[in-house]
């Protein structure tokens, strides 16, 4: 009943925090691009002015996807604030990134069928990487708990440095920022169509936007455990890693789907495998 609880809380406080992280980001983003940009509360309007509009569907499984979607990560993100086992926040968040995929690939428009086609590459390129970072966290803490980190008597970063710099590529698509944003671009500068989310409208698109905001807030969680002994250093991390993040984004033109597979099963397995290797012998 505790972890429940905890996972309500967690759930409640994502969707209080997830828009404004998200506004913020489109406030930086306009300013390093000399613009004044949208109010900081702008994505919680645009949540609502899509909910409000009437539903249209080339094909019914689109919003089934989309509340999927939002329900596999929602579920993971209540997982993990509730210390449960990382492998099972991991395949739960695989589950809710998968079923937008599907949705788009269930319309007869060649936007949605390549931004979903795009969708299950970065999927197959990141999240083998993800799930050795995960291992890394647990094998280091010495339990697969989402909790063991906190416990521990120093930060893990030093000895997951590796580890550390695979998982900043795994956020670079997590976060739809160049040059990882093969699918979707989450700004209106990189693209009109936007792949994945072309056939998405209305309610169903709201849908997944605030599922955006919990996927974003899940990846911030999982950096911070490699910090997690200290509030402050915990804090710091995610400031440093979330604004270098919106750095690159503006910094960068966006990868090509062989490049990206090319990075993310060369250097990033690479670097989390090898730290997972010395971690463990």
């Amino acid at each position: 009943m505790n972890n429940l609880l905890i996972a309500l809380g967690a759930l409640f406080l994502a969707l209080l925090f997830g828009g404004l992280i998200q506004g913020l980001d489109r406030r930086l983003t306009a300013r390093i691009q000399r613009r004044v940009g949208p109010p900081i509360l702008q994505p919680y309007f645009d949540v609502l002015k899509l909910w409000a509009k009437e539903p249209l569907f080339t094909s019914s499984m689109t919003e089934v996807c989309a509340w999927g979607g939002l329900a596999g990560s929602a579920a993971a993100l209540g997982l993990f604030f509730a210390g449960q086992d990382l492998l099972l926040v991991f395949f739960t968040q695989a589950v809710g990134a998968v079923l937008p995929a599907v949705g788009a690939l269930a319309s007869p428009s060649p936007y949605s069928q390549t931004g979903g086609q795009r969708e299950l590459l970065q999927l197959a390129a990141y999240e083998p990487v993800l799930l050795v970072v995960l291992a890394c966290v647990g094998q280091a803490s010495g339990s697969f708990s989402a909790n063991a980190p906190l416990h521990l008597s120093g930060p893990l970063l030093p000895s997951l440095p590796l580890t550390f710099a695979a998982l900043l590529l795994v956020m670079g698509i997590k976060l739809r920022k160049s040059p990882f944003d093969t699918a979707a671009s989450a700004h209106a500068h990189q693209e009109l169509v936007r792949g994945l989310y072309t056939e998405y409208s209305g309610p169903s698109l709201a849908l997944l936007e605030v599922a955006h905001w919990l996927d974003t807030l899940l990846l911030l969680g999982i950096c911070a455990l490699f910090w997690a002994t200290s509030l402050w250093g915990m804090t710091l991390l995610i400031a440093l890693v979330w604004l270098g993040e919106i750095v690159l984004d503006n910094a960068s033109a966006r990868l090509t789907w062989p490049w990206l597979l090319a990075v993310f099963w060369g250097p990033g397995l690479l670097l989390a495998a090898a730290n997972l290797a010395w971690v463990v012998w």
